[in-house]
């Protein structure tokens, strides 16, 4: 079971309407045209064509066993004591002095262009239950770092 928040619930199933109805038929199309240009034996570019068509259902069936195994968060029911999925933390790296601002997100969900970090992640397993104002040191691949916790929203 995977938790997440409605939008990336719902963000899944269009990616998924969006792979069945246009990336499929395009997939077996370019198999067609292949298929169409001769001898199969030799013909780099129909094995190609099926090789994407591959990708792509195993890209579908994916998607498929992580929509059946997600559990949408209430939110409703969340609240800013401590850290913990759906969270956006605003904390300070004690040695650096830099802010940060990070959503704890399912992994599907992870996107670090957009602050989103994945459950997942060594910065959000040191995070989850800890309050505002506690410091924390957290084993990355890069070493600890000290982090303390400056907000804690939904």
């Amino acid at each position: 079971m995977t938790y997440m928040s409605q939008e990336g619930y719902d963000k899944m199933i269009a990616d998924l309407q969006r792979l069945e109805s246009v990336e499929r038929p395009k997939a077996s199309a370019a198999i067609a045209e292949a298929r169409d240009k001769g001898d199969l034996s030799e013909n780099s570019e129909y094995e190609a064509a099926k090789e994407a068509q591959a990708h792509l259902e195993d890209k579908i069936n994916r998607l498929k066993m992580a929509i059946a195994e997600a559990k949408i968060v209430d939110t409703s029911r969340l609240t800013g004591d401590v850290v913990q999925i759906l969270s956006t933390v605003e904390m300070t790296n004690l040695t650096t002095q830099a802010h940060m601002k990070y959503t704890i997100v399912s992994e599907n969900e992870a996107n670090l262009k957009e602050g989103k970090i994945s459950i997942q992640t060594p910065i959000a397993q040191g995070l989850l239950n800890k309050k505002v104002g506690d410091e924390v040191e957290i084993r990355i691949p890069r070493g600890t770092i000290r982090m303390r916790i400056d907000n804690i929203s939904i």
